[in-house]
C-alpha cells in the first residue's frame, strides 16, 4: 500500500467521503476551521482529512492529533461504541484524537483553541518555527 503524510494511503472511496464533507461542513465545523485555517500556535491543520477508511473532522501532521466536532448523535451507544473503535484504530497508527463538544465550540472557541494548541504542543513531531529549513542547516543555498 502507499505512504502518504498520515501513512497508510485511504482508500479511493475515503477520499470522495472527505471531498463531499467537506462541502458539507456543519456550522461548529465551520467555526473552528475559521480559527485552525490561521495556523494558531504555528501548527497547520486539515480539514476532513482521510486516513484509511476515515475521515477527520481536523488533522494537524505535525503532531499526529486528530480533532473532531461532536454532534449530538455521538451521544448514542452505537456512535460511540463507533468512535471507541476509530480511535483506537487510529491510535494504533500513532494518531491521538480529541473530541470537542460542536456545543463547547460555539460557546467557546477561546478555550477548544488554547485547549487544541496545548494538544499539539504535547506530543509536536516538528515545531514550524523551530529552526532554518533543512536545506540552510546542511549549508545548501536556497533557490
Amino acid at each position: 500500500m502507499r505512504q502518504h503524510g498520515g501513512g497508510e494511503m485511504p482508500p479511493r472511496k475515503t477520499v470522495e467521503m472527505a471531498r463531499r464533507l467537506r462541502r458539507a461542513m456543519t456550522a461548529p465545523e465551520i467555526r473552528l476551521w475559521q480559527h485552525l485555517r490561521t495556523r494558531p500556535g504555528g501548527f497547520k491543520f486539515r480539514k476532513q482529512h482521510p486516513i484509511g477508511g476515515y475521515a477527520l473532522d481536523f488533522y494537524c501532521a505535525a503532531a499526529k492529533l486528530g480533532i473532531e466536532v461532536d454532534g449530538e448523535i455521538h451521544a448514542s451507544p452505537e456512535q460511540r461504541a463507533h468512535d471507541e473503535r476509530r480511535d483506537a484504530w487510529l491510535l494504533a497508527r500513532g494518531i491521538r484524537v480529541v473530541r470537542f463538544a460542536a456545543s463547547d465550540v460555539m460557546r467557546d472557541l477561546d478555550s477548544m483553541s488554547r485547549a487544541i494548541i496545548a494538544e499539539c504542543g504535547e506530543f509536536p513531531l516538528h515545531q514550524p518555527s523551530a529552526g532554518p529549513p533543512p536545506h540552510a542547516a546542511h549549508g545548501e543555498e536556497e533557490e
